[in-house]
């Protein structure tokens, strides 16, 4: 299969190097309008005679390859899908989060979209190992948190912290507990952003910071009879079990929970996420992450934002 990358920037080079490695790609194909980024990318994978080949034109790449990975800023998603859609109509496309940048030009840009080819949206915790794990774990939730904290960056966003981070945990309570969450709220600014909904009566809690001095990517679940937690970064799982009965220790009593540590098969998410794409191509199935999920993402952020 001959895949193209629209984007070389830090996303654009993590899809480059992820495709290049997969045995079902066969040729990269990578457009830039900076044209000296996208070379220097070819020549460091070998240049002429390598698997990685920059194009000229953004049509030049269309015409070549079968699938897309979108990797430009968000404010040029739309654009970007339409000059696709201009030089091809059946190109399958894997669009970086978020969406777009508002809910408007998402529902706009669904419109254009080919009902017949596979189009997905690359949030890509939903691809760690973790996730599906605690799916089998949880039962009956009492309280949820997640938090999401990067220390300062140089890595220019276009999109506020919900956008840029806390969707992902959005993306990810959504496919643990469903799409509808009522009251959600949130505090903050637009480096910093705690928000607080409700499943039910099921509190969830949501923080995500882009100055901390601590990167943190962590998902915390109390139930009734344990505690389940989840670290994105080591991907470990461990359940704190309440204990059967109490000891007594210098005159008090003390309980000791019973701490066991879930085995999960370590991958790299990405490598996950652009494998399952290739896979729904090549099986015609819908992508995991539809473009209706990304929107209802979306629409979770807008409402945390208003």
């Amino acid at each position: 299969m001959k895949i193209g990358v629209i984007g070389t920037g830090v996303m654009g080079k993590n899809h480059i190097r992820v495709y290049n490695e997969l045995k079902a790609v066969d040729t990269v194909y990578i457009y830039d309008i900076d044209q000296k980024s996208a070379q220097s990318i070819e020549d460091s994978y070998g240049g002429i005679g390598g698997n990685v080949y920059a194009c000229d034109t953004l049509e030049g790449l269309v015409n070549a390859v079968d699938a897309i990975s979108i990797c430009v800023p968000t404010q040029f998603h739309a654009s970007t899908v339409n000059k696709i859609l201009q030089y091809s109509t059946d190109t399958h496309l894997l669009i970086e989060k978020p969406i777009c940048t508002s809910i408007k030009d998402s529902f706009t840009l669904i419109r254009t979209i080919p009902k017949d080819i596979i189009c997905g949206v690359g949030h890509i915790e939903r691809f760690n190992p973790i996730v599906p794990e605690i799916k089998k774990i949880i039962k009956d939730p009492l309280y949820v948190e997640f938090k999401r904290h990067n220390p300062s960056s140089s890595r220019i966003t276009d999109t506020n912290v919900v956008e840029d981070l806390m969707i992902h945990d959005i993306d990810v309570m959504c496919e643990l507990f469903g799409k509808t969450i009522s009251h959600i709220y949130g505090f903050g600014n637009d480096d910093i952003c705690t928000a607080v909904g409700m499943y039910d009566e099921v509190p969830i809690t949501l923080s995500a910071s882009r100055k901390s001095s601590k990167k943190i990517r962590s998902i915390y679940i109390e139930m009734e009879e344990f505690t389940v937690e989840g670290n994105y970064m080591s991907q470990e799982i461990v359940i704190y079990s309440k204990p059967d009965r109490f000891k007594l220790v210098d005159g008090r009593y003390s309980q000791e929970n019973v701490v066991e540590k879930v085995i999960v098969n370590k991958v790299e998410p990405l490598k996950e996420e652009l494998k399952t794409f290739i896979d729904c191509i090549n099986n015609n199935i819908p992508f995991p992450v539809s473009i209706d999920d990304a929107i209802n993402n979306m629409l979770i952020c807008e409402e945390i934002l208003s």
